[in-house]
């Protein structure tokens, strides 16, 4: 095959032993992320790399700070709105056609013939974890600020590039759940103890140290991969996620569908041959990301933290948002102090307060409607709803006095402080509750 040609998002740099190093390095950013650009370059380098004469691959960052942080959430707003904006009847193959190049991208890079490791040394996470699982070798400098995390769950999403499928293959059903399910980290040497890094080695070294094992004439493949392979949890896999799915449901009430979804993908997929099983994750995924949770989740508690973090940083939270804030949770505070029926619903909805009980799960998941917004209308909900259409209407007050990023930097501390629930996104978007 020819030369892999000019990258801008990655660099690949030749060393002389014959060992390709694709760095990382996003031009004008600190921090790497797969944007569409991103994901385009290592379709194209994964093309490439079966038919080359390299001998093996070691994945960088030429970030100091992180491997890769992620999606490029910005992005997968703007995916949102244009799979929303194709005939319904569209949406999952368009869903699906959108996302799914990043990975088959990495199932290439995976099944190529040549042997590849990553060197981490900083956050991998997300995608990034997902890159770093497509590697046969995972190197992790032996640091606190390296780690490695798929957090999609905390923003509604699930990892769609395989990361549903090759972590708990890797490590096993009960020790990936927790990075899946809940956002946990693995670095230093419990990342050693789950079997997801191969190798700790000092700050400094973990690029040469991924390049000694690629001359090493290491075995290019996974072990998915291997005809002898079995899930090492295969004996228990249904009975492990039937309680992990009971324990979700009873926490988050059936209101945070991610959670669920991922079950789905590793009880479905590991029981299938891993290219079904990638097909099967983002046939669920891009279901998923239809749904209005992860949309308010992501312009909540990633914009919206973002905003707030700059609008801090930049002299305080302005007052404006802080008294808008106060107005909205006060008629929130003065509808859930009422009567039991109307507590009751606050608290079945998902809001959180100092007074709010914990509400027996009364069996209802939230499909296309929310539970405040299905049949059947109790007391309790009718009483719910005009009291969010209260607190919706003070939001309304205040919504020409601040700007965009005022707002959403609004809704994250209703989330934050006010015990308004994630799923719906907050007041201040919108008019009307979790549209």
């Amino acid at each position: 095959m020819g030369e892999l040609g000019k990258l801008q998002q990655f660099r690949a740099e030749r060393s002389e032993n014959g060992v390709l190093h694709l760095v990382f390095d996003m031009p004008g950013r600190p921090m790497n992320v797969f944007s569409n650009a991103a994901i385009a370059e290592l379709v194209v380098f994964s093309e490439w790399l079966r038919g080359s004469d390299v001998k093996g691959v070691v994945i960088r960052s030429g970030k100091p700070s992180a491997f890769c942080a992620g999606a490029d959430l910005t992005e997968l707003g703007l995916a949102y709105d244009m799979i929303m904006a194709a005939p319904a009847a569209t949406r999952d193959s368009v869903a699906f056609d959108h996302f799914f190049p990043l990975s088959l991208a990495l199932r290439r890079i995976e099944t190529a013939g040549k042997p590849v490791a990553a060197a981490i040394a900083g956050l991998a996470l997300g995608g990034g974890g997902e890159l770093a699982l497509a590697a046969h070798h995972r190197v992790m400098v032996d640091d606190s600020k390296a780690a490695f995390g798929l957090p999609e769950s905390l923003v509604g999403l699930l990892p769609g590039a395989g990361g549903t499928q090759r972590l708990p293959r890797l490590i096993g059903i009960e020790n990936a759940l927790p990075v899946l399910l809940e956002g946990a980290r693995l670095s230093g040497q419990a990342a050693i103890e789950a079997g997801l890094i191969d190798q700790l080695v000092s700050p400094g070294e973990e690029v040469m140290a991924a390049e000694r094992w690629v001359l090493s004439n290491a075995a290019a493949s996974q072990p998915w991969d291997r005809p002898e392979w079995r899930p090492a949890d295969a004996d228990r896999t249904s009975a492990i996620i039937d309680r992990k799915r009971a324990d979700v449901v009873a926490d988050t009430l059936g209101h945070y569908p991610a959670p669920l979804a991922i079950l789905d993908c590793v009880s479905d997929g590991l029981a299938q041959p891993f290219d079904d099983a990638i097909r099967t994750e983002m046939q669920i995924f891009a279901k998923l990301i239809q749904r209005r949770e992860p949309r308010n989740m992501i312009r909540t508690l990633f914009l919206g933290r973002l905003d707030h973090d700059r609008l801090r940083k930049a002299g305080g939270i302005p007052a404006s948002v802080e008294q808008a804030v106060a107005a909205v949770s006060d008629a929130l505070q003065a509808g859930g102090n009422a009567d039991e029926p109307l507590a009751n619903a606050f608290a079945r909805a998902g809001f959180h307060g100092p007074t709010s009980k914990a509400p027996a799960f009364d069996g209802v998941i939230a499909q296309a409607a929310f539970w405040l917004e299905a049949e059947p209308v109790t007391d309790g909900k009718r009483a719910l709803r005009e009291c969010l259409a209260q607190a919706y209407a003070v939001a309304g007050q205040w919504r020409p006095k601040l700007s965009e990023d005022e707002r959403r930097a609004a809704d994250y501390l209703l989330v934050k402080n006010c015990g308004f629930p994630a799923y719906m996104g907050g007041a201040f978007a919108s008019a009307q509750p979790g549209t």
